[in-house]
């Protein structure tokens, strides 16, 4: 007995210490929007001894902020699983990622593609090249990581998006979407050259390595079919994945697992 409980503290003692992950809030001042943008940053284990680390920069949805992601889910561990540092940036409360048209205070696009890169790049042990750099997120994040990497390809190498307002178009009385573009009826080719559907003219084959999902109860469900429909179409290769699910933390804390490893096995190859 004494000999299993030994066996039992010592196991419980190495499943403590197999996540050392360091977990960081900082303060990143955006010259564009002049104010501070906490964040969190997630460096593995392996992060002091090791030389330099590929980034996953992960976005929030509408209503969130930068903290959901770690009070919801686990992801925090992936970063010692595939021995990489994780990014969370406050997006604002509905910014949807956008440099905004009509509001100058609005420079969402500009913070995620330059300044935090920057940042991340100038004070993290990171590899600084946009192969080792993917970006992804839930809901409104999904939506601004794919329209940031489509128009950023110079930055990222990888994206992904899980459950994301993939095209914006048939919500346009909602989450205040209009605040930022203008009404439809009043603004539509604000709508029409921002929704990420309509930017697939941006790729080529393989100029990204793309990943996206979404649950077949999601409100998203059908707007991300079309999306995946109109890549086939075009020819550009691309991971879509459906799974039984709905628009909940319960889909992306599973979801965002299988998006890691994508990004994982990307840098991998490229690096």
């Amino acid at each position: 007995m004494r000999s299993l409980l030994l066996a039992v503290v010592s196991f419980c003692a190495l499943a403590v210490s197999a996540s050392a992950y360091k977990l960081q809030e900082v303060n990143i001042f955006s010259e564009s929007m002049q104010k501070d943008i906490p964040t969190i940053i997630v460096t593995p284990d392996s992060y002091e001894a090791g030389e330099s680390f590929p980034v996953v920069y992960l976005l929030h949805g509408c209503t969130d902020n930068y903290t959901r992601w770690t009070e919801r889910t686990d992801v925090e561990l992936q970063s010692d699983i595939h021995n990489l540092i994780i990014v969370m940036p406050d997006g604002g409360y509905d910014s949807w990622y956008y440099d905004s048209p009509l509001r100058p205070d609005i420079r969402y696009e500009t913070f995620i593609s330059s300044e935090l890169v920057n940042y991340v790049d100038s004070n993290y042990k990171t590899k600084k090249d946009r192969a080792a750099r993917a970006i992804t997120g839930l809901s409104m994040g999904g939506h601004g990581a794919m329209h940031t990497a489509f128009k950023h390809q110079d930055v990222f190498g990888s994206v992904g998006s899980t459950s994301g307002g993939v095209d914006i178009r048939p919500f346009a009385t909602r989450w205040n979407i209009a605040t930022l573009l203008g009404t439809y009826e009043d603004c539509p080719e604000n709508w029409e050259t921002r929704t990420v559907i309509n930017m697939t003219h941006l790729l080529t084959p393989e100029s990204l390595n793309i990943i996206f999902d979404c649950g077949v109860d999601d409100f998203f469900y059908e707007v991300n079919c079309n999306l995946h429909e109109k890549l086939m179409k075009e020819g550009i290769p691309h991971d879509f994945y459906v799974r039984p699910g709905r628009h909940n933390w319960t889909y992306w804390n599973n979801s965002i697992k299988y998006q890691m490893l994508f990004f994982s096995n990307c840098f991998s190859k490229a690096l």
